[in-house]
C-alpha cells in the first residue's frame, strides 16, 4: 500500500513526493510519459526571485522557498547520489538608463529588509564583473546573491534517483492507493477549464538552448552568476554548458518544435554578452509551461476530484517553487495542516 499517489512526475509532483518520502510515507508517483517529459524536462534552470519591492504573498512564498533550495537539493544529491546541478551563483542585470539606476539602488536598500539579510541586492561598476560581464549603457550592473541555477532535467533525474534509493516508486502505471495528488500540468488545467464556464489555466509555450563556449572559457562559466539581458536568461551550468531562455508564446501550433524565434532569442543573447558570440549551439527545446489564471501555483483540493489534491501551475518559476510547494503540501497530505497561502488555492483561478 502507498500512503500518497501522485500523478505527474515532472518538479511538483517528484518534489512532493520526495518530501513525503522524508516524512516516513510510502509513496508512488505515476507517468505515462516518464520522468521530466513535459516543462520540467527543459535546460534553462533558472531561480530568480522577484524584484524586492511591492511585497507579497506570492514573493514571499518564492523567497522562502530560494532559500530552503540548497538545504533540499542536498538532501537530494545525497540520497540518490545524482547531481541536480544546483548552486547559488548569483545573477547580474545590466542597467538601461539613469532612471533604472535610481530604482536599483532604491531596490538595494529595500532589499536589506524584505530579503532579512540572507542575500543581497547589490548595485555594482560592470567592471567589477570581468569578461562576464553583459553589456550595460550606465556601466553599472544589479548583482544579487539569491538567484541560482539548476539544470531541469538533471534535477528531474536526481528526484527519482532519491526516491527509489528511499523506496518509493516512479512508475509509468500503477494504482492509485492512499492520498491522491494530481501534478500533470497543462493536461490537467486544460481538463478543469473544459469543465468550467471560464478558462482555469493554459499552456505557455516556451523554446531554450544550450550553448557551449570556447574550451579555455569553461571552467571559468562552471561557478558564474546568470545573466539577465535584453529579456533573455543566459545561465551557465556545472556542466560548462550556458542555457539561454526563452520565448513566451500564447499561440503555437507544435508544442515542441523550435523555430526563429528561438533564434531570435540567441541572437539577443550573444549581442548582450560578448563571450558567446561564437559559442556553438548543442541543443534546442521546446515545450508546454502550465499558467494558472491567477499566474500564482495551485495548490490544494482538486476541483475534479473530490477528497484529492492538485499542484500545478509552477509556470516559469515552478523550480523555484518547488521545495515549499513539497513542504506545505506534505503538510496537508500527511498531517491535515493546511498552510496553503489563499492567492494559491483553486478559487483564485476561477
Amino acid at each position: 500500500m502507498a500512503d500518497v499517489t501522485i500523478y505527474g512526475a515532472g518538479i511538483f509532483g517528484l518534489s512532493i513526493g520526495w518530501t513525503c518520502l522524508q516524512r516516513g510515507a510510502s509513496v508512488r508517483v505515476i507517468d505515462p510519459f516518464g520522468p521530466g517529459a513535459g516543462s520540467s524536462g527543459g535546460v534553462v534552470g533558472a531561480l530568480a526571485p522577484h524584484v524586492p519591492e511591492n511585497w507579497n504573498t506570492k514573493k514571499a512564498f518564492q523567497f522562502d522557498s530560494l532559500i530552503m533550495a540548497q538545504g533540499f537539493w542536498q538532501a537530494v544529491e545525497d540520497a540518490g547520489g545524482k547531481s541536480a546541478g544546483y548552486g547559488r551563483t548569483g545573477r547580474l542585470q545590466p542597467i538601461a538608463d539613469e532612471h533604472a539606476l535610481d530604482l536599483a539602488r532604491a531596490r538595494a536598500e529595500t532589499a536589506q529588509d524584505l530579503w532579512r539579510g540572507l542575500a543581497q541586492w547589490l548595485v555594482i561598476p560592470a567592471a567589477e564583473a570581468g569578461d562576464w560581464a553583459p553589456i550595460s549603457p550606465t556601466g553599472f550592473l544589479i548583482h544579487d546573491t539569491l538567484t541560482a541555477r539548476m539544470h531541469p532535467r538533471r534535477a528531474c533525474a536526481a528526484l527519482v534517483a532519491a526516491i527509489r534509493a528511499k523506496g518509493g516508486e516512479v512508475v509509468s502505471e500503477g494504482v492509485a492507493e492512499g492520498q491522491v495528488l494530481w501534478a500533470t500540468g497543462v493536461a490537467d488545467l486544460q481538463a478543469i477549464t473544459a469543465a468550467r464556464p471560464r478558462i482555469f489555466g493554459n499552456g505557455i509555450k516556451g523554446q531554450g538552448a544550450s550553448l557551449r563556449v570556447e574550451p579555455d572559457a569553461r571552467d571559468a562559466l562552471k561557478t558564474a552568476p546568470q545573466l539577465f539581458a535584453d529579456s533573455v536568461h543566459v545561465v551557465p551550468h556545472a556542466d560548462g554548458t550556458v542555457a539561454i531562455g526563452s520565448t513566451s508564446e500564447r499561440e503555437y501550433e507544435d508544442p515542441t518544435s523550435v523555430d526563429d524565434q528561438l533564434e531570435a532569442v540567441i541572437e539577443r543573447a550573444r549581442q548582450a554578452v560578448p563571450l558567446l558570440r561564437d559559442a556553438e549551439v548543442v541543443d534546442r527545446w521546446a515545450g508546454v509551461r502550465p499558467r494558472s489564471r491567477s499566474r500564482a501555483p495551485v495548490l490544494g483540493a482538486h476541483p475534479l476530484h473530490p477528497g484529492q489534491f492538485i499542484a500545478n501551475g509552477g509556470f516559469k518559476i515552478g523550480f523555484g517553487m518547488a521545495p515549499k510547494v513539497a513542504e506545505v503540501m506534505a503538510d496537508l497530505l500527511l498531517e491535515d495542516v493546511d498552510r496553503i497561502p489563499e492567492a494559491f488555492r483553486p478559487e483564485a483561478s476561477f
